[in-house]
């Protein structure tokens, strides 16, 4: 009888087997970081790692491990209980009420898992009355939380408001409630969507707004406040925000922010949060004090924008497509095949440069790309570099140098 394997363990496997045969490389997933820059260190090298979440540049901060250190030393390593039953402590408040005074909501709740905070929350809202539409290029846990929702759920192509009014016009009457899901950026392509846009068609028809910041917290807008920031939107107008705690808060976690009455009642209902463990000392001092940290120095979010600027016109100068990505944070670099997307990630590691090919997982099998997360810490010159390396190495016919 054939093996019955996840649909991903194939598409691994199937990657893996086309790069060793086709083009000799080991595959490039699950890199030690440490032991590769302590061997870049020792050739003389600098490493340079494109696949981190830390937008702007705060990992290793001195006040980030101070405040992890006291927190420790303070309250130990954990909280050992939900908060629901085994009570909370004060930071988790202190946290709670800076990260919705940050996104000018109403309040909000912490989480011990980003990717948990989407599942457990669509699959709570929404009942087999209500109605889920989401845009089709949603990230994993959107889909995950959708998928066990009694909910009708319909998908809307990317960023196509045209669709999504058709949908809506369609089907929102025949629903008590309707949910429609977008996120700040999109983890995959880095563009963003039409917010106004949608928060006109969402007042309209009477819907519910769900937009997940994961990737735009502290990227977009001029102080990093997210997308209602860029677009000079009133936060107000969003029912739900979405968030992380692991990409600009350099921490572990997520988060949801919306009016106060729905985090109370979430508090008191929500299984992800009711029957998980709060968030522990450590995370939480290290995520707060990174929060005072953005709130306190906007310039790390100009720094930013610079960087992707300069990424995105060192890209189109060397003739390489970066999709339609806005240069905030997350950039593909995108290519004809598999095969080139491989011996291009190889070529990079080769060259002290970690920035691991995304193929078939999480993108369609025609659309392979790198993906290049930026921080205010990167240089020019190593996106120089970079840009530089890849175009050489296509030249040369796709193979690693």
């Amino acid at each position: 009888m054939k093996k019955f394997y996840p649909l991903d363990v194939l598409a691994v496997r199937r990657m893996n087997m086309a790069g060793r045969a086709k083009i000799g490389i080991e595959h490039p997933y699950f890199e030690v970081i440490d032991r590769a820059e302590e061997r870049a260190a020792a050739a003389g090298h600098r490493y340079v790692n494109f696949a981190h979440y830390d937008y702007l540049g705060l990992i290793g901060h001195p006040e980030i491990q101070a405040a992890t250190h006291e927190a420790l030393d303070r309250y130990g390593t954990g909280v050992l209980a939900s908060r629901l039953v085994g009570g909370e402590r004060s930071f988790h408040g202190i946290f709670e009420r800076n990260v919705a005074d940050f996104l000018g909501q109403g309040f909000s709740m912490a989480l011990v898992s980003g990717y948990l905070t989407n599942v457990t929350l669509l699959n709570h809202l929404l009942g087999q009355n209500d109605l889920l539409i989401m845009d089709e290029y949603s990230h994993s846990s959107i889909l995950t939380g959708a998928s066990s929702s009694r909910a009708p759920k319909l998908f809307f192509n990317h960023n196509d408001l045209g669709h999504l009014e058709e949908l809506l016009k369609e089907h929102r009457d025949k629903h008590r409630n309707c949910l429609i899901a977008i996120e700040g950026i999109y983890s995959m392509d880095g563009d963003i969507p039409d917010l106004p846009g949608i928060l006109e068609l969402k007042e309209r028809y009477g819907a519910w707004l769900l937009i997940d910041e994961a990737y735009s917290f502290g990227v977009l807008g001029k102080t990093g406040r997210g997308i209602c920031e860029h677009y000079g939107t009133d936060p107000k107008r969003v029912d739900i925000v979405i968030g992380t705690l692991s990409k600009a808060m350099v921490s572990c976690g997520g988060f949801i922010a919306a009016h106060e009455a729905v985090i109370e009642w979430l508090r008191f209902t929500l299984p992800g949060f009711m029957y998980s463990v709060g968030l522990s000392p450590i995370i939480a001092a290290a995520a707060n004090t990174a929060l005072g940290i953005i709130r306190r120095e906007p310039e790390r979010v100009e720094r930013l924008h610079a960087v992707g600027r300069h990424f995105l016109e060192r890209a189109a100068a060397a003739g390489l497509s970066t999709g339609d990505s806005i240069g905030f944070g997350v950039i593909p670099i995108l290519f004809e095949t598999p095969e080139q997307t491989l011996a291009a990630g190889a070529m990079l590691k080769a060259s002290d440069i970690y920035a691991p090919p995304i193929v078939q997982l999480g993108v369609p099998k025609n659309a392979p790309r790198i993906r290049f997360f930026l921080s205010a810490k990167h240089r020019f010159e190593d996106i120089d570099r970079t840009i530089d390396l890849i175009a050489a190495n296509i030249e040369k016919g796709q193979r690693p140098a």
